[in-house]
């Protein structure tokens, strides 16, 4: 996977670019179909980690984590659902990362999928509106610029792996 710089510009905006090793098609399924396996533990909005991480396949479906428990933690809605070249999310955890339904306090994650040659995959994901969160957006801003990185960075090595061993693994 190779990133470019971050860019943060008005309106709170983080956006990334990655080359995934897999056909676009794939790599759509892998973000969307195995959020869980590939989304780092630590980053759960319940009391424990998750057991699983569901992105509802359709527009309208709902985002969210299941713990051990069985007990689920809202993370946003599917926005946009369009398969294999993108996918509009709504991300309702503010400044301290609680859920806040209200939409109007909502961040989006639009994440597009584009052929880039031979079995590879540009990934152009976009986090827009993050002042919605209020005050302190700006700090969360910061946190996400540097956070996506990493998720986004599991997101390929899953992707990759999965192609080596298969559909949408």
């Amino acid at each position: 996977m190779s990133q470019k710089p971050a860019s943060a510009s008005p309106g709170a905006v983080v956006r990334k670019t990655l080359v995934v090793d897999c056909a676009p098609e794939h790599a759509f399924a892998v973000f969307t179909r195995n959020m869980g396996r590939w989304w780092p533990a630590t980053h759960h909005v319940g009391a424990t980690p998750f057991r699983d991480v569901i992105v509802e396949p359709r527009s309208g479906g709902r985002w969210y984590e299941i713990n051990a428990e069985d007990e689920e933690g809202q993370w946003g809605h599917v926005l946009a659902w369009e398969p294999p070249q993108r996918v509009v999310l709504s991300w309702h955890l503010g400044t301290t990362f609680a859920y806040d339904p209200d939409l109007a306090h909502a961040s989006e994650l639009d994440i597009r999928f584009h052929a880039a040659g031979d079995n590879r995959t540009r990934v152009e994901f976009e986090h827009r509106h993050i002042e919605r969160h209020g005050e302190g957006y700006e700090k969360l801003r910061d946190v996400l610029d540097g956070g996506w990185v990493g998720i986004l960075d599991e997101f390929a090595k899953r992707a990759a792996a999965a192609e080596a061993m298969g559909p949408a693994q």
